[in-house]
């Protein structure tokens, strides 16, 4: 497999400062394991091969488990995950899926994140989730190959 052309961040590295500087706001305050958890499951929903491949990598390296990588696609379905995991999956999805539904991010989803988040937590979750998004976006656009991103 081969892209499309080369990564927009490599094209215009500013890019790659922005977004790189942005994930590393978002990591203050939010365990890192969480954030992979959220990372992959956002992957997931929007195909990006590459995050797939990468985030539980990067989540292993965090001390997550292989129990609960598996199970992140099937998450409500599962023991595996805390309250406060589960809202902020929840929260991903809905981000994440905007044009699924009239109300993209319902006060239900909403409400239960900010019940296990303060509200600093609560916009570095909410900036990680679109940052991913972003990331997930420019690698299906151009069809990056998985291994691109090493680890």
């Amino acid at each position: 497999m081969h892209a499309r052309m080369n990564h927009p961040v490599m094209v215009l590295p500013e890019a790659m400062n922005v977004l790189q500087s942005l994930g590393n706001v978002t990591k203050q305050g939010l365990p890192e394991k969480l954030l992979e958890l959220v990372h992959l499951r956002a992957s997931q929903i929007n195909g990006c091969s590459v995050c797939v491949d990468m985030h539980p990598k990067l989540a292993r390296k965090a001390g997550e488990t292989d129990e609960r990588l598996f199970a992140v696609s099937a998450w409500r379905d599962t023991p595996y995950f805390t309250e406060a995991e589960r809202a902020a999956l929840a929260l991903t999805e809905a981000v994440t899926r905007l044009a699924d539904r009239e109300d993209p991010v319902p006060d239900a989803i909403w409400n239960e994140a900010a019940r296990h988040f303060d509200e600093r937590e609560l916009s570095a979750l909410v900036l990680s989730i679109a940052t991913i998004n972003v990331w997930n976006r420019l690698n299906v656009a151009i069809r990056a190959p998985v291994g691109m991103w090493k680890v």
